[in-house]
């Protein structure tokens, strides 16, 4: 919803879907998610809902075994979406869109609460 409504990137929406369950204020979330519209680099890296989703899940796992899990976020993120770069995702290439924002921040959501199992807003 809030990337939808335009006020968050990708990153910054998935963090703020699990705000409620991070120590963190909501500033700091955003601050730490700012980076990262339109992917890590505009679009040439990582798409930003799935780093969101590795961010909140080094903080949900207090950093432990978190490596394990930001792969199993890749893998479940990667299935659901069918890429993990950003413009790959968007289809810049291709002319074909794999996956849009608001489906890239819910695929993120779901993967990070099903690989904790957490109980997800979406």
């Amino acid at each position: 919803a809030w990337k939808a409504a335009g006020q968050c990137n990708c990153a910054q929406a998935v963090l703020k879907a699990f705000e409620d369950k991070l120590p963190v204020d909501t500033d700091t979330l955003m601050k730490l998610g700012a980076g990262y519209a339109a992917g890590m680099g505009c679009m040439e890296s990582t798409c930003g809902a799935l780093i969101g989703a590795v961010m909140a899940a080094g903080i949900l796992t207090d950093g432990k075994g978190t490596p394990a899990v930001s792969r199993q976020l890749v893998a479940g993120f990667q299935e659901k979406c069918g890429a993990t770069i950003c413009k790959d995702l968007k289809g810049i290439e291709t002319g074909r869109v794999l996956c849009s924002c608001p489906e890239c921040v819910r695929n993120a959501v779901l993967t990070l609460g099903e690989v904790l199992k957490l109980e997800e807003k979406v």
